[in-house]
Order: structure tokens, then sequence, then C-alpha cells
């Protein structure tokens, strides 16, 4: 199943499940101790039963609040439920992979000025790994996504991510990895700058199971940049053509590395506007994958 966190106006947060196309059923109604998906995870260590059994059995034990998805995932003047969409869940840490992707690779290449770099990145055994966010600078739906005052050159990178909680893969989301091409085109040694920023990240809409992406390797991955409510960008690929599975991503990331559960690792994008195409403040960026819905951000100068 697919999990989304809901806040209401007066800061009350729930956990609801999409348990039919486009219905959610709010499980915090039915347990007020469950407000997190993190709650579900925990709960799923210890018994060995699955998040989305876990889910099914206290929805089947009460009567639930049901809502409707779309009403918190688009504009309705008409709606007035009380609920809005949250960022999925709390990453401590956002981490990310890069030249995953051919594409990526040639493109990196083409904005460098050391070029050859990405090239052995991309064929060898060890990926490219970096810190990416805080959990302060990471957004969720529908919040402000930043692109730099000192960067001529910006770009969204839609990403699959995935979910790790001790050490293992237990969901996925997306992630929206911003990023500043002219700082990083000019010296490799300078990807911190471009990569980490405020409001440099965001992931959401949902958090979905592994039942739910029974294969991450295989799914479609689509981007929109629209401007003064014109489209101005589109692209599209699939996970398919990623040079590194999600698993060997999460095992180089954890080697001799601890990190806390829930952090949140973005595996990498081959969609990449072309070179005369930067961001602008008051730009959308919208992001769809296969099984996990879309996710929408504004653009603003930070």
């Amino acid at each position: 199943m697919r999990y989304y966190r809901l806040v209401n106006s007066i800061g009350d947060v729930c956990l609801s499940a999409e348990t039919g196309e486009g219905l959610l059923e709010n499980l915090t109604s039915v347990e007020d101790d469950v407000t997190d998906v993190l709650d579900l995870i925990k709960a799923s260590s210890i018994t060995g039963e699955s998040i989305d059994d876990l889910a099914r059995r206290i929805l089947d034990s009460g009567d639930s609040e049901q809502i409707s998805l779309s009403d918190i995932t688009q504009e309705n003047p008409e709606f007035d439920g009380g609920w809005t969409i949250d960022r999925p869940f709390d990453p401590p840490e956002v981490w990310a992979a890069g030249v995953t992707y051919k594409n990526s690779e040639m493109e990196r290449r083409r904005e460098s000025d050391t070029p050859d770099i990405y090239s052995k990145v991309y064929n060898a055994d060890r990926p490219e790994i970096f810190f990416k966010s805080t959990s302060e600078r990471c957004m969720g739906p529908f919040d402000n996504v930043g692109i730099r005052s000192d960067s001529s050159w910006d770009a969204p990178e839609p990403e699959l991510a995935f979910v790790i909680y001790k050490g293992e893969i237990v969901g996925y989301t997306i992630g929206n990895d911003m990023s500043s091409r002219s700082i990083e085109g000019e010296n490799p040694l300078y990807l911190p700058q471009a990569k980490m920023f405020d409001s440099s990240c965001s992931i959401g809409p949902c958090f979905a199971t592994p039942e739910t992406i029974s294969n991450p390797q295989d799914l479609s991955v689509d981007c929109v940049i629209a401007r003064n409510g014109e489209e101005v960008f589109s692209g599209s690929t699939s996970t398919s053509e990623m040079a590194r599975t999600c698993q060997e991503i999460c095992e180089w990331v954890i080697k001799s590395n601890f990190v806390p559960d829930m952090t949140t690792v973005l595996t990498g994008t081959s969609i990449v506007p072309p070179p005369d195409f930067t961001l602008q403040e008051g730009d959308r960026v919208i992001i769809s994958i296969e099984n996990l819905g879309v996710l929408e951000n504004n653009v603003i100068e930070v």
C-alpha cells in the first residue's frame, strides 16, 4: 500500500493508507497511537508481520475516516475536509547516488571542465554517493524548492528514492535532487555546494512498501516544468535504464557508514533539461513515477 501523512490547520497529524484507487483510510482515526509510517515499520520489525498486513488489521478493527486523495493533492475550492498532504515521513538524512544512468554520465561530462571523472565513475564498481540533505532542508509536496542565488544554471533531478531501516530497504518515494549545474561544472570539488543548500531537496507524496513496488528497476519516470502556466520542458525515462540497482546502492551507502533509520537515498536521474535551459523562480516542477504518484513543487531563489 501507499501511505500518506496528513496535517490539519491546528497541527494534528494522521497517517492514511491508500486502500483503493484514490481512496485513503485514516489509520489514526482507528488507532490514535499510529500517526507516522515509522510506527508501522517499528511494529513490523518487532512482530515480523508486514507493514501492509499491520495496516489492514488496524483498519479492520474499526470504522476509519475516509478521505479522497484528489481532494488533498489538487486545488479544490469546494473541499473543506481539514486535511492537507504533508511530507510522508521525516528523513534524518538524505543521501544520493550520481551518474547511475548513461544519459546522466553524458550530461555531466558535457557540463564539466573535467569530464573524464564521470566516465570513470559510471564504469567503476564503486558508485558516486554524496550527502544530499538534512531533514530541515528536505521539503514535501507543494512546498517550495530552492535554486541558489549564486548559481546561473539550475535544474531539478527527478529520482526514485528508497528508505532504509536497520540497513534494509523498507519502502520507496519520489525525490527531487535540486542541483546547480554551473557550480558543479566549474569544479567537481564544489559538489557539496551544488547539491546541498536551503530547500535543496523534496520527497513525496507518499511512502510505498516493497509489496507495492515489487520491481523498483522497472518504473516509468516523467518530469514536467511549467512556467507561467505553460509547459517549458518535459522528459521521460525508466528505472530499467539504471546501471546500478537500488540494492547495490543501499549496500554502498551503509558500507562502513552508520545511517539512522528512515535515511532516504535518491538513486540518480537521466532526465536532464538541455544546456540552454535553467530553472527560474516561480517555475513549477512536476515529477511522476509509476505506482508512486506525483510530487509537485514551486521554485524559489534561496
